[in-house]
């Protein structure tokens, strides 16, 4: 008989955790929901009477009206709307970050300077305090350049490397180097919190864009540092393997991984050309590479007599990694035939709605959040109450200049 599942713990491995997230539009925010995710307390601070700048960052509009965009990234958070050139609102602010396991904020370095919470100043009020930073290009020679996830895929190469062989450089159909440095933050912040068990002193953890683009893309990277050759675009098409692309078929395109030459025997049988498999132009994946333009008409045109939903059939009975090029609603299907549940419900005052599940599973499980993502100010009251009960700080500064804006995107 098979043993019951174990029961879920009663909380996250974060609970008890509170993190001041100071971020917003992607970068920040995914990070300190994954924190959410994972049971921590997060209070997200947004400017009075506008929020995050994602709150207006539609179409798509969920039912209530909120931007998916900011949907995305913002569930299972508390929101205090403060303005940081208020003194009253600073010194709650500062209430807050003495408070505090982790700071989180992407802002250009050195703008929470303004409002009295500079690394040295946020240490001096709690020296427990995690900061977590994700910035554009560093705290050095790039520290005043905003930085946006468009604009790092163009410098750091990831366009380079993204598009047609012969078509333009394109970026990525998602902000992806957002999501890099956001996982990258989280892995720094609970690398940190595990540190401070020991040393009881919290750390700074700083994560830019342009290094978690340059830490992501791995083989190409090393391509140019170990051996000095700048890879180029050559559209769905692998640099070393073959065939490792996309092919025409009949009805729509195959995303098709063959990787090794006893996967391409099988592959050619089921297409009804097994004697590609011996031909010595094909024979071996090296000459597969070297010879990838003659082979490919060949196998589009025997691809040709089925639609790639039904190739995708027959050739996964194979044990063949191929799959269709599907939209992102096929995508979710997919993982739910599949018993993955990638859709998770939301519930938060009286507002039902939908996020993607966190990524990861654990064994034994966890109760996990289900909060939808708050309205601007929506726990202000509260969170006031609480905060202007604690006793003041040192005398909180007036900033002279307007925030500048946020440097991750």
């Amino acid at each position: 008989m098979t043993p019951a599942p174990p029961a879920p713990d009663a909380a996250g491995p974060l609970a008890g955790i509170v993190v001041a997230d100071f971020s917003r539009i992607l970068a920040g925010p995914l990070a300190t929901q994954t924190l959410a995710d994972l049971g921590a307390e997060v209070i997200k601070i947004e400017r009075p009477g506008a929020g995050d700048d994602t709150r207006t960052w539609g179409p798509p509009w969920a039912a209530d009206g909120t931007a998916t965009y900011f949907q995305s990234v913002n569930r299972n958070k508390r929101s205090l709307a403060l303005d940081l050139k208020n003194p009253d609102d600073c010194e709650l602010a500062r209430r807050l970050v003495r408070r505090a396991d982790v700071v989180i904020d992407n802002f250009i370095p050195g703008t929470l300077d303004r409002a009295g919470l500079s690394d040295d100043e946020i240490h001096a009020l709690n020296p427990r305090a995690v900061i977590g930073r994700i910035s554009g290009f560093g705290s050095a020679g790039g520290r005043e350049r905003p930085g946006y996830d468009f604009v790092v895929q163009a410098l750091g190469g990831l366009m380079h490397i993204t598009g047609a062989r012969d078509g333009e450089a394109m970026k990525v159909g998602v902000a992806l180097v957002d999501i890099l440095s956001a996982k990258d933050l989280t892995i720094g912040v609970l690398a940190a919190l595990r540190r401070r068990e020991t040393t009881g002193t919290g750390t700074l953890v700083e994560v830019n864009l342009l290094s978690s683009l340059q830490g992501a893309l791995a083989n190409q990277i090393q391509a140019v540092i170990g051996a000095g050759a700048e890879p180029t675009r050559i559209g769905n098409t692998h640099p070393s393997i073959c065939p490792y692309e996309t092919l025409r078929c009949g009805e729509g395109e195959l995303a098709v991984a063959i990787g090794n030459d006893a996967q391409f025997s099988r592959f050619c049988g089921e297409l009804g050309v097994a004697e590609l498999a011996n031909d010595e132009r094909f024979a071996t994946n090296p000459a597969r590479v070297a010879n990838r333009d003659a082979l490919r008409p060949l196998l589009e045109e025997a691809l040709q007599s089925a639609s790639a939903l039904d190739w995708e059939k027959r050739l996964t009975a194979l044990n063949l990694a191929v799959g269709h090029v599907a939209t992102i609603a096929e995508g979710i299907t997919l993982a739910q035939d599949l018993g993955i549940d990638p859709v998770v419900a939301l519930h938060r005052d009286g507002v039902d709605s939908n996020g993607v599940r966190h990524p990861v599973r654990y064994t034994p499980e966890f109760d996990t959040p289900a909060l939808g993502p708050p309205a601007l100010d929506a726990d202000g009251e509260q969170l006031r109450a609480q905060l202007e009960a604690d006793s003041p700080t040192t005398t909180c500064p007036t900033p002279d200049s307007p925030t500048p804006p946020a440097t991750a995107s």
